[in-house]
């Protein structure tokens, strides 16, 4: 009988992709987040959100003067800009107290 050596208890996972997004797990992140960037991320999490802010700011003016494509870039890249800096951030707060 196969037995997975790193298979997660029920009780533990996260339920679906909410539950993955709401407490990543920290030990696979530093694979996939440069290691400075991972070091520093409250800075980087609240640069994104203010970049998020601003993208969202530019789309919403432009989408006043009816350049619609250039409104869905920008709208774009402000979401994407948000997601990461909160997931950013969420993985921030999760980090045990340093000691």
């Amino acid at each position: 009988m196969l037995q997975q050596v790193n298979a997660p208890n029920d009780s533990t996972a996260p339920k679906g992709l909410r539950g993955w997004w709401a407490s990543p797990p920290r030990s696979g992140m530093q694979r996939l987040i440069n290691p400075w960037a991972y070091r520093h991320l409250s800075l980087f999490g609240v640069t994104q959100v203010a970049g998020g802010i601003v993208a969202a700011g530019i789309g919403a003016f432009i989408l006043s003067y009816s350049a619609y494509g250039w409104a869905a870039f920008f709208l774009v890249i402000g979401v994407l800009n948000l997601a990461g800096g909160y997931w950013f951030l969420t993985i921030a707060r999760s980090a045990s107290p340093r000691t």
